[in-house]
């Protein structure tokens, strides 16, 4: 039996597979011009196909988006939060994948520990994909990529640059660095940066990364500026956390800094007046809902690569 093709880490991934989901989501979403949302798109490739959707956080873009993903593809999923099933009472990931290996098509897995995931694509034998994890968010990242190719970006000439805190959205930009060729510059004050590991991996692949801790500096010329929570789900050190990372919120001077034309980038949810000014993100450079539109599509090719039904 073939071994199943999981979405775990754009790390793991080659560059032209990468390519091709990303040109695929371009190409469904121009496909579905004119169309109801919940209309199935014409080719329906995932009649018969199902999608288990497990939450151990909670969530707005992925739940909704991996939903509609499924049923534009004319498929259907099964949603459920770890409470509602046995492994919150006990029962191993590992006969949690053995068991739903057997009943769906493919697992979304939302959760709190990347080992969890690891340890979920290890014992089935149906693709598995990161829906988002403690280490990195790999489907948000594809979705910011057609972002930024929708408004007319080469990414191989791009720079980007990172502001705030050095969290898993951070890390999968820094992964996919080496995969799609930009400029990648991370600004993040001490104890907040990303690990040291993460980014030589990439940088031994080839991936253009810079690390400058004034944000003023890495934002100098930059074609894209991006920025997250400051507090994250699961965090219970608020109050330092905010203390440490307001210095280095999204505000107007550092867009003025940026390119002309420069992109402001948030996964969400947001919180203006922390990790970026209410009249950044809600002014004329923001790509925030496009960003969060094209979950929907990237998703969809996702699927499509990982279940090729």
């Amino acid at each position: 039996m073939a071994q199943p093709k999981h979405f775990l880490s754009l790390a793991d991934i080659p560059a032209s597979e990468l390519r091709a989901i990303l040109d695929e989501a371009h190409r469904r979403k121009a496909a579905r011009a004119g169309l109801a949302k919940g209309r199935p798109d014409v080719d329906a490739p995932f009649a018969g196909e199902t999608l288990a959707m497990i939450f151990e956080k909670s969530s707005t873009r992925t739940r909704f988006s991996f939903d509609m993903a499924m049923r534009q593809l004319g498929g259907a999923s099964i949603t459920a939060t770890s409470d509602d099933m046995q492994i919150g009472r006990g029962e191993t990931i590992e006969d949690t994948a053995q068991v739903l290996s057997r009943f769906v098509d493919g697992i979304m897995l939302r959760a709190n520990s990347h080992d969890t995931l690891v340890d979920l694509a290890r014992n089935s034998s149906i693709p598995v994909i990161n829906g988002l994890t403690d280490y990195n968010h790999p489907c948000q990242i594809m979705a910011d990529l057609q972002t930024l190719e929708e408004r007319g970006g080469e990414l191989s000439d791009m720079t980007l640059t990172w502001v705030g805190d050095g969290n898993n959205v951070a890390v999968s930009f820094v992964n996919a660095a080496a995969k799609f060729g930009y400029r990648l510059r991370i600004s993040t004050p001490g104890g907040y940066k990303v690990n040291r590991q993460t980014i030589s991996a990439a940088q031994s692949k080839g991936a253009k990364i810079e690390l400058e801790s004034d944000p003023l500096k890495a934002c100098l010329g930059t074609d894209v500026v991006i920025a997250d929570t400051f507090v994250s789900m699961g965090d219970t050190d608020a109050d330092q956390r905010l203390a440490d990372l307001m210095p280095y919120q999204v505000t107007d001077a550092l867009m003025s800094a940026a390119a002309p034309g420069a992109i402001f980038l948030h996964c969400l949810p947001a919180h203006r007046g922390e990790e970026v000014a209410a009249s950044v993100i809600d002014g004329p450079q923001s790509a925030i809902f496009d960003e969060a539109e094209n979950r929907l599509h990237a998703q969809k090719a996702i699927l499509a690569w990982c279940i090729d039904a």
